[in-house]
């Protein structure tokens, strides 16, 4: 019988990317870019926290897109992500290091390092998808519960102040608290990761991913260790989660135990459903695009503003099974015949 070497890429497809996810993502980075330019005032402020959310939305659909494995732990690890940056700059060494630097690479090994471990000891256990879920709907829960019974570290139920950076280095000093510096900043360390994320999914890692996703005792014949992969796919997760937390920490200037708690996983899951889980880039448009809209839903109707996106979840999930991806992919899918067609 012939080996197969672990090192030789499996014959799979790579992650489904929608429609040229990262053309897609190059445009809603440059729309995101150009806003400032045509616009003022709260919208300036209020959509940094909503690219925070996309990036959030982004962890997940590492997981549940590419890999198959639904999370209801991403809240937790952005809440790890806006505390740790928010103890960092609290730090007396504060006054001659910038420690949000410190805080924007403490945090995703943070989230990196607890969702290695979990996923060591559950993957590694052989933990199925049911029980998987169960696992980090626990670890939701638990973060908040600590996070509200440390007042003299965390603040408990008050939650903790967290200032806004200052971009400071050799000879210059940037004040952030205006709004189009830090919507810029933002902007720029989203891009940050989210560029290199869709590229890696890309490469021959996602493709292994996705051979785990469709057919685990096939790579695992090919001596591919699905624990393994299982556990790097979910650390990277983490990591992402926690940085997301900790850009949203310094920009809204507070971090709560609820954001620990399972209702914003819940959140985070109808963002990427309706984005489209497969496409990172649509889970990046699925978390500022239905953030925005709860924001104006809520002040529109506080009472019913939950139902009606609870409605748009099902719709999409009924209708349209690839979410906002989907839709543009199939846009694009009808363009190019009529294209081809009016070519001489």
């Amino acid at each position: 019988m012939t080996n197969v070497s672990a090192d030789s890429t499996p014959p799979v497809a790579a992650p489904r990317i929608l429609g040229g996810d990262e053309w897609m993502g190059v445009l809603v980075l440059a729309v995101l870019a150009l806003i400032p330019l045509f616009t003022e005032g709260y919208i300036l402020y209020i959509l940094p926290q909503y690219m925070t959310f996309g990036l959030l939305a982004v962890s997940l659909s590492l997981l549940w897109g590419a890999a198959g494995i639904v999370s209801f732990g991403q809240a937790a690890f952005f809440a790890i992500g806006g505390y740790a940056i928010g103890l960092l700059m609290k730090n007396p060494w504060a006054d001659w290091v910038n420690m949000a630097y410190v805080g924007f690479i403490i945090a995703p090994l943070a989230g990196a390092l607890l969702a290695g471990l979990v996923g060591k000891f559950l993957f590694g256990a052989g933990v199925g998808t049911t029980y998987f879920v169960l696992a980090t709907l626990a670890l939701s829960i638990i973060t908040e519960q600590l996070a509200k019974s440390w007042p003299e570290i965390t603040g408990g139920w008050n939650g903790m102040y967290v200032d806004r950076l200052d971009l400071t280095g050799p000879g210059f000093t940037v004040n952030m608290f205006p709004d189009v510096p830090m919507y810029y900043f933002v902007l720029f360390m989203v891009t940050l990761v989210l560029v290199p994320t869709m590229l890696l999914m890309r490469g021959r890692f996602g493709k292994i991913i996705a051979g785990v996703r469709e057919n685990e005792g096939r790579m695992s014949a090919l001596g591919f260790e699905i624990a393994t992969y299982k556990t790097l796919i979910f650390a990277l997760s983490g990591a992402i989660a926690a940085y997301s937390g900790s850009l949203y920490a310094t920009h809204s200037g507070f971090v709560s135990p609820s954001l620990a708690g399972v209702l914003f996983s819940t959140e985070v899951l109808v963002w990427v459903a309706i984005g489209g889980r497969r496409s990172i880039a649509g889970s990046f448009v699925g978390g500022i695009v239905i953030a925005s809209l709860a924001n104006v839903l809520s002040a529109l109707t506080p009472e019913y503003w939950q139902l009606i996106i609870g409605v748009i979840f099902i719709a999409v999930i009924m209708l349209f099974h690839e979410g906002i991806a989907g839709i543009v992919e199939s846009a694009a899918r009808r363009m190019k015949p009529a294209q081809q067609e009016a070519k001489p």
